[in-house]
């Protein structure tokens, strides 16, 4: 029988790490702060990977791999990278029974290594754009860990890129948020806001750091995304240089960007319900599950024959799981495949082949049983997945509008921000200070100044200035 879930209005974090472990995406590793990813949770990495990667060298990048080891002096060499990374480091100090001349950083990210190797490969503006993604695991030790959105070693991607000029890496770091926008909307169907990042919550290192902003069902934000402008911080301290078609030397300058498997998490957190996940179409490992009912073994050969002929059909366009274990009850298999959250079921009993037609049944919950004619199977299922995306992503984007309120000064700021959880949109004036004190009044933060407004008001922190449309919430 599978276990009762904790109801997210319970406990949404007991009803989070229920699904993970009952619905099997991952499971607690001997290793503190780290996870080991099961099949069916990797399954979805892999499709998010295959989506991702086409859309990467569609835009002309290219994969690379770069090493897992960081010379200590490497990440010393950019100062704010340092400061930012610093507490989160894990070092290798002995290898091979000795203590290592210096010590080796297990990558937190890549920016160093990287652009160590940018400074032996990029020599002429001929050899610009370098664009450079690498699928990779990464350690960044962690104290609070939750699984998939935040564990000492993650799995994600991380793009490294060199230009002529400033312009070209505005063009470049944007191109990339647009890809990681696109993705979430329309493969992990989530609503999502683009925004720029404050200097309180910029990438360490960067001069400009972009985000995407979803809403989870608990209300609270979670940054799916992010693509920053390094300017020529990276260039200068690894003393990367082009000679430009002038002849003259210059730094280039450049971007990173990164999603990771805390996408998991947020797939979970944005459509899962009482019953478990609850997957869009485009990412399920599973797109469909069809259980053959068969009530005796006289109509158990009928039945599976007429099965593995809609499979046939099935199978070449959309990823089919066939349920024909025969030592579980049909009510049990239901409730299993709810849980791990495949879009659509298909039952087929003696009667329905008697009849030529099945029983479909979506995981959304729209429209509950319906039957369909066997001729119209295919293209059926073709229908009902579409309609299941868009809806998934229709429900996400009511969501976090049905959450989001505006306020016009800084004590209804405060207030809202101790209130009800949500998103919370007001127009305010850059000062760092002002958002600690936020921070400390509420444990909110300032998730993002929102790109698709240029629209400025009076600002909530300084009624004497202009300020821009910020979302504030409380964040994972």
């Amino acid at each position: 029988m599978v276990e009762k879930l904790t109801p997210m209005s319970e406990d949404f974090n007991e009803w989070y790490t229920d699904i993970i472990q009952q619905a099997q995406l991952a499971d607690y590793s001997p290793v503190k702060g780290t996870m080991v990813i099961r099949p069916y949770g990797y399954s979805i990495w892999e499709n998010v990977q295959s989506y991702l990667d086409k859309k990467f060298k569609e835009t002309g990048h290219q994969n690379a791999y770069f090493p897992l080891f960081i010379p200590n002096s490497f990440i010393q060499k950019e100062a704010e990278h340092v400061e930012g990374f610093s507490p989160e480091l894990a070092m290798v100090t002995h290898a091979g029974g000795k203590e290592l001349e210096e010590p080796l950083v297990v990558r937190p990210t890549s920016e160093t290594i990287i652009n160590h190797m940018f400074a032996k490969w990029i020599k002429s503006h001929r050899d610009l754009p370098m664009l450079i993604n690498q699928w990779a695991n990464v350690v960044r030790w962690e104290m609070r860990t939750r699984l998939f959105l935040r564990t000492s070693e993650f799995l994600w991607q991380e793009g490294h890129t060199a230009h002529a000029t400033e312009s070209e890496a505005t063009e470049e770091a944007l191109r990339m948020l647009d890809i990681y926008s696109e993705f979430a909307e329309n493969a992990a169907a989530v609503s999502v806001v683009k925004g720029i990042k404050s200097a309180n919550e910029r990438f360490a290192g960067a001069t400009r750091t972009y985000s995407i902003e979803a809403m989870m069902k608990d209300m609270k934000a979670l940054q799916a995304g992010t693509s920053h402008e390094l300017g020529q911080n990276f260039s200068k301290a690894f003393e990367i240089q082009f000679s430009d078609e002038e002849n003259n030397l210059q730094h280039p300058y450049q971007t990173s960007w990164g999603v990771s498997t805390r996408l998991i998490g947020m797939i979970i957190m944005a459509h899962g319900d009482d019953k478990g996940l609850n997957l869009p179409p485009k990412l399920a490992p599973h797109q469909v599950v069809i259980i053959p009912i068969t009530p005796n073994e006289d109509s158990k050969g009928l039945v599976l024959d007429t099965t593995k002929k809609i499979i046939a059909e099935l199978g070449q366009s959309f990823r089919v799981y066939l349920d024909d274990r025969d030592n579980i009850s049909p009510g049990f298999k239901f409730n299993e495949w709810e849980l791990k959250g495949v879009p659509l079921r298909i039952e087929i009993g003696p009667r329905d082949v008697e009849n030529k037609s099945v029983v479909f049944s979506r995981r959304d919950g729209i429209d509950g049983k319906f039957n369909i004619n066997f001729d119209d199977i295919s293209s059926k299922v073709s229908e009902t997945l579409d309609n299941i995306q868009n809806n998934l992503l229709e429900s996400s984007k009511n969501f976090r509008k049905e959450n989001t309120v505006h306020v016009d000064s800084y004590e209804e700021l405060i207030s809202a921000l101790n209130g009800d959880p949500g998103f919370v949109t007001c127009f305010w004036d850059e000062n760092s200070d002002d958002e600690d004190k936020v921070k400390a009044e509420t444990k909110a933060t300032l998730r993002c100044y929102v790109l698709a407004e240029e629209k400025t008001d009076k600002a909530v922190n300084n009624e004497n200035t202009q300020g821009k449309l910020a979302i504030f919430s409380k964040a994972y």
